[in-house]
């Protein structure tokens, strides 16, 4: 499980914490940096896909061409925090994760030079476990990247254009066991998911897995519904969030041998993937992700309540809550709904997160909702919903940052 993750000027962080718990909420205004915290991930997941530095920025091929992984937001350059006209010479992301009883810690820092080709390399490194030093970088070497174990090992050359984490978990280098190396599965087990109902509603290849806009989704609801008891638990949840008294679902293949789904209602009715609505889809993806999830993963939702009827979204979060816990996986989204926070459980309110940006620095800070002033008690007698509707949240943030402002109420 991922505990925390910490940018340092990364976008527009200067140096910002996130604390992560089985399913954390990320609220805060339009290009408040919301979505900047998703780019965190995705670098920290490219490290955990065993990519260089600039295949993790700019992209990554593969074969025939086809895009294997899409390159961090915006251009290059502004992955490192721009203050004025000035690009940080650097950036660093660190990542802490518990495995059972051991808690890891990887931090990495990394320089941004305009003027070279291989503008994005490694200048430090550090992995621990628990009390023990995996490795950490040589500061006495410059002209290449070494680092020192934790063991009386000699120091070991590592290509400055590629993370050590993955050079040395994929096994790069013939070298001694290192402790906390079990990080690197861990950032490899992430999963980033932005639906898109058009692509959701076509056939797809048997045993094909979901893909982040929800291609695939007959195939995944196939292999499912393969399990009489999995594919009651899929209707009676959708039972819970539309009209449609579903009984099922029903499969074919197209004539060139792909899988495409009907929902059948209890009075035999069929309703072809073609006239479900795009909300029905957003909440069947997130079913056939959230009822696939394998313990230690990730999954990043972007906007998880979109399309979603406001009276229902209690529904998706007591889904998410129970089997984040059952499970033993996290989920991670963002959030405009005010309705959202309202059906959050004592838990869950505790690890929500409030993003807010600095109208005369753009810098964004980061902060868990239930540190805000009186945010606990207002959470009681106000609610949530209206917390957020009027801008408390942000007022509150703004009052923290500028010491001239004197009151932060609720109208």
């Amino acid at each position: 499980m991922i505990t925390s993750v910490r940018l340092i000027n990364f976008k527009n962080f200067v140096d910002e914490t996130l604390k992560l718990g089985p399913f954390t909420v990320i609220v805060g205004a339009n290009a408040s940096g919301k979505s900047n915290i998703r780019d965190a991930f995705r670098f920290l997941h490219g490290i955990g896909r065993g990519y260089s530095l600039a295949e993790i920025i700019g992209g990554k091929y593969g074969v025939g061409g086809q895009m294997e992984w899409e390159p961090i937001r915006g251009a290059p350059n502004a992955v490192a925090r721009i203050h004025g006209m000035r690009l940080a010479p650097s950036f660093g992301v660190q990542v802490e994760s518990q495995s059972g009883n051991e808690q890891r810690a990887f931090s990495t820092k990394i320089g941004v030079n305009q003027d070279k080709p291989d503008k994005f390399q490694m200048l430090e490194e550090k992995l621990i476990a628990g009390d023990c030093l995996g490795y950490e970088s040589n500061p006495n070497f410059e002209s290449t990247f070494w680092v020192n174990f934790g063991s009386k090992h000699a120091p070991l050359g590592i290509y400055r254009s590629q993370p050590a984490l993955s050079q040395l978990a994929k096994g790069h280098f013939n070298y001694h066991p290192i402790p906390g190396l079990g990080i690197f599965s861990d950032l490899g087990r992430m999963r980033f998911f932005d639906f898109k109902p058009d692509l959701m509603k076509l056939p797809s290849v048997v045993g094909a897995t979901l893909s982040d806009h929800g291609e695939n989704l007959p195939s995944v609801l196939h292999s499912i519904c393969a399990d009489k008891q999995s594919e009651a638990i899929l209707a009676s949840w959708i039972r819970g969030l539309t009209p449609m008294d579903v009984q099922g679902f029903r499969f074919s293949q197209t004539l060139s041998g792909r899988i495409e789904f009907e929902i059948i209602e209890q009075t035999g009715r069929r309703i072809s993937a073609d006239a479900v609505s795009d909300g029905t889809l957003r909440f069947l993806g997130m079913l056939a992700a959230i009822l696939n999830a394998k313990a230690n993963s990730v999954y990043f939702f972007e906007e998880v309540d979109t399309g979603l009827h406001p009276a229902r979204l209690s529904l998706l979060v007591d889904l998410i809550e129970t089997q984040t816990k059952r499970r033993g996986f996290q989920v991670v989204t963002t959030t405009h709904s005010p309705a959202l926070l309202e059906v959050l459980s004592d838990e869950s309110f505790e690890d929500t997160l409030v993003v807010y940006r600095d109208e005369e620095s753009s810098d964004s800070i980061i902060r868990r909702l239930a540190d805000l002033s009186i945010a606990s008690e207002l959470r009681k007698s106000q609610g949530l919903s209206k917390l957020h509707s009027t801008g408390w949240m942000e007022d509150v943030l703004s009052f923290e940052n500028d010491p001239e402002e004197k009151t932060v109420t609720v109208t």
